[in-house]
């Protein structure tokens, strides 16, 4: 069986996989069966093999469209492979061209689900639910702020929902306590960053960084947070661009007011093309952290050791 698993909610795959290989796990406890793979010929041979336990092998691949060689020698071998007794997770958090073959493969044999980016009612039941799990719960203007706050971005959300549940021990959370423990700290640590990054000061922002890493913050949470802060930039350079005045910046951008302010003068100290060129080379980290290609902490070093 071919259990495929895409879509651009990178969080929601990760779940959702992460389900996949528990439930794998407590039906073969021996751990021997769970095998990952990023070439043909290494899962050719591992699927020949007979296990001496008798159990279904769990087989995870990531990236396949993305490595051609490993891409055509699956088609080459899809028959072979929809007749073995194992289990095959593809997992594929890029965007997928509908007529690719491989595609079409797998919407036609493979158990099939697409992960699509939560919003407005959906977004909010996910993270009631979330909410739920750790025993807390949430006004709905508290609600409706934390979405602001992260952009509606699940890595973010999940790390600001254990936070807050942490801080109000059970009791529901407000409006005022979104805009304390959330905004207030984290975002004024970012601008000091942002700031660095400007000045070209790499080891003035690699150490900001590493303070929020050793308090234990997710380092997947802070490559967002500059992500969403650069992406702010951007909106506002472009209309400061455009000679469009500070009241119609607030109108136009559909930032909130702080957020506004905040970039407005930050954005001074890049032009428009290096914010550009910043906010790929965001893109290409952030993609290569959540597809495993590298590891979060080596991924902030990285950005940040690349700039300028």
């Amino acid at each position: 069986m071919i259990i495929f698993l895409y879509g651009q909610d990178t969080y929601r795959i990760k779940e959702k996989a992460r389900e996949i290989i528990e439930h794998h796990k407590k039906v073969h406890k021996n751990g021997l069966s769970l095998k990952h793979f990023s070439d043909f010929s290494s899962l050719e041979d591992d699927i020949k093999q007979v296990s001496m336990f008798k159990e279904k092998k769990l087989i995870i691949i990531n990236n396949l469209f993305s490595e051609k060689e490993f891409k055509d020698k699956f088609l080459e071998n899809k028959e072979k492979l929809l007749k073995s007794d194992d289990i095959i997770l593809i997992i594929e958090p890029e965007n997928i061209i509908k007529s690719d073959s491989l595609f079409k493969f797998l919407k036609k044999n493979a158990k099939c689900q697409k992960f699509e980016l939560l919003t407005a009612a959906k977004l909010k039941n996910w993270a009631q639910k979330e909410f739920e799990k750790h025993n807390s719960e949430i006004n709905p203007q508290a609600l409706d702020l934390l979405i602001e706050y992260s952009d509606s971005d699940l890595w973010k959300m999940n790390n600001e929902i254990i936070k807050l549940a942490n801080y109000k021990n059970n009791d529901i959370i407000n409006k005022e306590d979104v805009g304390l423990l959330i905004r207030s700290k984290i975002e004024t640590d970012i601008f000091k960053t942002i700031d660095a990054i400007a000045e070209k000061n790499k080891s003035k922002a690699l150490k900001l960084v590493h303070k929020h890493l050793e308090k234990g913050d997710s380092p997947l949470y802070l490559i967002s947070m500059v992500n969403y802060q650069f992406k702010n930039l951007l909106i506002v350079k472009d209309l400061i661009e455009k000679h469009q005045p500070y009241s119609v910046i607030l109108k136009k951008s559909g930032l909130h007011p702080y957020v506004v302010k905040k970039s407005y003068s930050q954005s001074y100290k890049f032009n428009f093309q290096e914010l550009k060129k910043i906010y790929q080379k965001i893109f290409e980290i952030d993609f290569q952290i959540k597809t495993g290609k590298i590891e979060p902490e080596t991924g902030l070093d990285l950005f940040i050791a690349e700039l300028g």
